[in-house]
């Protein structure tokens, strides 16, 4: 009796009319046929738009309307398969079926040995019918008619080892005239690896097939009709992982809806749509083991061989052979490595099965599989993950255990918020029955940069202890708890700027604290350290992060030395040692990992000062960016955003964009002052200082200088003024005071606009003399916006510093000659400028100097030669000859003597 054919099965899908071209996939199937790779392999779950893919391609190859492919193109047999063709005599007869939609006759032969009462062997069968397919002649009319195309659709439905055998018999020896095309929700057992390493097979797969955001906005517009904004469909990719039937779900129940972005954000697993299909086409295919083994392992982020064994307790097979099961039956599950060792669920796929988990085990059952979960991940180190999953079981005491282990990364801000949000959902009974969680989580918030509500649960928690101690005197650790309660509130006074509080509260830790508790002596001792720097002493806060330091290798706590890391950077900064302070800095954020938390801003801001100073203005401009980000994690009412902010404005400055950096300090002025940050206005004022002067408002500048107290602000004013006398009288006690104290870096500024005034005030020598201690002690920390943001009467003194040693020297080297040019090539060189603007008001001139004239008539009055004039100026001989004679004609006189007493008499000097 002859195999009866179902016809439908041979019909080529025809392609949809409103379909979203995917001419990225169709090049990749188009170069692979052209490559005359044998088989080309589509293997993805279900939902993610094989057959569509497939039809579209063929029907561009085949643009006949013909579905044997009688026309111009590419001739296609195509086979959709069901689990009845898992019959070997079956298969083969729908086989030369689908051939003969191309060649009429061919396989006749088989067809008959088929029908006999005792077919014979499927090899033999299949070698006739390779012969016949050989011996098709090729036509040469149309170029693209070199074969033709068997395309064998829903493979995954056949389940038989003598079909698979059967297909890799014809894979192997497949005649050059045929390609064939798999499409199937999972691998078949075909010899993949041995035709993907002979480059004989093109492949796609989930991730080839995923909607790109371009696709699926598309798909959800154009084809759906939907009007969705970018976002939207943003988030609808990012939730479906781009898988097609998903997008196509949420499409369908998102039609008639007002509120599309509601629906969005709850459009998960569970939604009956999405349900109901992955329940019928994906879950529902799977064996009862298969489906336990997904449930149970669906408490899980990510999978691994070893820990689905460790959830499921004693599973009929390996974790990892079903793992890699799941993989190859394209079950919804994502590789996240290489070596196939961790997986993740498809985000909707994960949502079902946990809902299927609570419809099928108890709530104790569940809580059961996370403390086997959370187990496995501290039996491996991983702190955190165990944690969580302790946290899901709701066992307070494990996750209180795990939490204080010292196993949890609290560097990482992820790991601070997830402990944050558990105490968070406890009741206030469970944290006032254990005042340690009030206290963490007041210390928690802090390392999170959270300031608000830390002194309620502080309080709460001396509350609760006072409760439980009912004035009996405290054992070790109620005193520990005590020290640690102190701790925050010393480390909550250094946030408010107050000193004394948190040089109280820090003593009073090391008081209570058991000496074997490092965290929090680490805490205590890097607190004192913050104390003595408000105060001014340098050195006890370096011995006191010393000392942090030290505890924090000890304890071996990454965040502790995060923290005394950055704080030992900040204080070899302010001694000048910018290299060793950049190399501190890196450490730190090198410790602080892909997500730092905000404890690492002052280590970005540290390397943006380092990189100002070293004229890196575009790194100087990256890591306060950074700083700022970071700063702003911390609570609104912590101010270190204020101080990246004036940051960058001075940037802006040094850049030139002096409006730009006025309307940035004013807003920041404006943030300070409404959040009543006091501290910070003395550092906003110096750099609106800065500003005025550069915009010519040398009155304001005064006023605001005078308001706030900043001498070093208030020398530049003077300065400015053409006041050098009063201008020396503040910064040579101020140079003093610093020398005295040991504030290297303040002492250097002063050194620095001290040379300045000591010129002005024509004690030249004494300047250059100053000028060359300052140079001294800057050349090691490669110092450079220092002397360059002085502008030109630095650049004139460092040119004239250059000279004088070179004059000493004789053409031997000298250590700061490279230091000197260095510095001289980074300033900006003065063009010629037009007339004067600057044109003494008390002169008689009928022609005004030029500001070159100008600057050339002061290095005459210095007693430079003319060559000198030239070198310093970078200008040939000749030019500075007819400069001076310019000069010489609009003052009316002969000589340089005539020049000096008349410009002097002008008021031109």
């Amino acid at each position: 009796m002859s195999t009866p054919i179902l016809a439908t099965k041979l019909y080529i899908p025809p392609a949809r009319p409103k379909v979203v071209p995917r001419p990225r996939l169709i090049e990749r199937l188009s170069d692979g046929f052209s490559a005359g790779h044998k088989l080309t392999l589509i293997s993805a779950a279900a939902g993610f738009g094989k057959t569509t893919l497939v039809s579209e391609w063929v029907a561009a190859l085949t643009p006949s309307p013909l579905p044997a492919g009688e026309g111009p193109g590419v001739r296609v047999a195509w086979l959709s398969l069901d689990a009845g063709d898992s019959d070997p005599t079956r298969f083969l007869a729908y086989l030369v079926a689908a051939l003969q939609t191309l060649f009429a006759g061919i396989g006749a032969g088989v067809m008959a040995a088929l029908d006999s009462p005792q077919p014979p062997p499927i090899e033999p069968l299949l070698t006739i019918l390779l012969n016949e397919i050989a011996a098709i002649p090729a036509d040469p009319s149309p170029p693209l008619r070199t074969g033709f195309i068997l395309v064998l659709d829903d493979y995954h439905t056949i389940d038989s080892k003598p079909v698979d055998q059967a297909l890799t018999f014809l894979v192997e020896r497949q005649p050059p005239q045929m390609r064939l095309v798999i499409a199937t929700r999972e691998d078949p057992q075909l010899p993949l690896a041995r035709l993907r390493a002979r480059g004989q097979m093109t492949e796609l797969r989930a991730a080839d097939l995923r909607f790109t955001p371009a696709e699926a906005a598309e798909f959800l517009n154009r084809v759906m009709g939907l009007s969705l904004s970018a976002g939207d469909i943003a988030a609808l990719e990012t939730r479906t992982e781009g898988w097609i039937a998903g997008l196509q779900l949420a499409a369908l129940s998102m039609q008639g809806q007002r509120d599309t972005a509601s629906f969005i954000k709850s459009f998960t697993g569970s939604h009956h749509f999405v349900l109901d299909y992955l329940v019928e086409e994906v879950l529902g295919q799977q064996t009862a083991s298969v489906q336990t083994f997904l449930l149970r392992t669906s408490i899980l982020d990510r999978l691994c061989g070893p820990l689905c064994d460790a959830v499921l307790g004693s599973p009929s097979a390996s974790g990892q052979e079903t793992l890699e099961y799941l993989e190859r039956a394209n079950l919804f599950l994502v590789p996240l490595d290489n070596e196939r060792r961790w997986y993740r669920y498809h985000h909707l796929f994960g949502d079902l099965l946990r809902q299927r988990l609570g419809q099928n085990l108890t709530p104790g059952e569940i809580a059961e599989s996370h403390i086997r979960a959370s187990q496995w991940y501290e039996d491996n180190g991983l702190g955190l993950e165990a944690f969580r999953h302790a946290t899901a079981a709701n066992d307070v005491e494990r996750a209180e255990r795990l939490m204080e282990g010292g196993g949890i990364p609290l560097h990482f801000r992820s790991a601070v918020n997830a402990i944050l949000a558990w105490l968070a959902s406890l009741p206030k009974s469970a944290l006032d029955a254990r005042p340690l969680l009030w206290v963490r989580s007041a210390t928690m918030a802090l390392t999170a940069g959270l300031t608000t509500g830390v002194e309620d649960k502080l309080q709460a928690a001396e509350a609760a202890l006072a409760a439980a101690l009912k004035n009996a005197e405290p054992d070790p650790q109620t005193r520990d708890l005590i020290g640690q309660i102190a701790c925050a509130r010393a480390t909550l006074a250094i946030t408010r700027y107050q000193p004394e509080a948190v040089a109280t509260q820090a003593r009073r830790a090391l008081e209570y604290l058991l000496p074997g508790n490092l965290r929090f002596r680490f805490t205590a001792n890097w607190a004192l350290s913050a104390a003595y720097l408000f105060q001014g002493d340098r050195a006890a806060a370096g011995r006191a992060i010393a000392e942090a330091l030290s505890i924090s290798q000890a304890s071996m706590s990454m965040f502790s030395t995060i923290l005394a890391t950055s704080h030992m950077g900040r204080l070899q900064e302010l001694d000048n040692q910018l290299q060793r302070a950049a190399e501190t800095y890196r450490r730190v954020l090198q410790l602080a990992g892909d997500q730092p938390g905000p404890s690492a801003n002052d280590a970005c801001l540290g390397l943006a000062r380092i990189h100002y100073e070293w004229n890196d203005l575009d790194a100087a401009q990256q890591y306060a960016q950074q700083s700022l980000q970071l700063a702003r994690l911390y609570d609104r009412v912590i101010d270190r955003f204020i101080i990246s902010e004036v940051f960058l404005a001075r940037l802006s400055l040094a850049r030139g964009d002096v409006a730009g950096a006025a309307a940035m300090l004013a807003q920041t002025e404006q943030s300070a002052r409404q959040q009543n940050f006091i501290l910070r206005l003395p550092e906003i004022a110096a750099a609106q200082a800065l500003v005025l002067l550069r915009q010519g408002d040398l009155a304001a500048a005064a006023h605001l200088v005078q308001t706030h107290n900043l001498p070093i602000s208030q020398a530049r004013v003077f300065l400015a003024h053409g006041d050098a006398a009063s201008a020396l009288a503040l910064l040579a006690p101020l140079r003093q005071q610093m020398q005295e104290k040991g504030w290297q870096d303040e002492r250097l500024r002063a050194m620095v606009l001290e040379a300045l005034a000591l010129v002005a005030q024509r004690e030249k020598d004494m300047g250059l003399q100053l000028l060359a201690e300052a140079l001294a002690l800057a050349e090691p920390g490669g110092f450079i916006r220092l002397f360059v943001d002085e502008g030109e009467p630095m650049r004139l003194l460092i040119s004239d510093f250059r000279l004088l040693i070179e004059k000493q020297l004789h053409g031997q080297d000298h250590e700061l000659l490279g230091y000197a040019d260095k510095l001289l090539a980074a300033f900006e060189q003065p063009a010629d400028l037009p007339q004067s603007q600057i044109a003494n008001r008390k002169s008689q001139m009928l022609e005004p100097l030029s500001q070159r004239e100008l600057e050339i008539l002061v290095l005459i009055t210095q007693g430079l030669s003319n060559r000198e004039i030239g070198a310093r100026l970078f200008l040939a001989l000749d030019t500075v000859k007819g400069h001076n004679r310019r000069i010489f004609d609009k003052l009316q006189v002969q000589s340089r003597t005539e020049a000096i007493a008349r410009a002097r008499e002008l008021g031109l000097l």
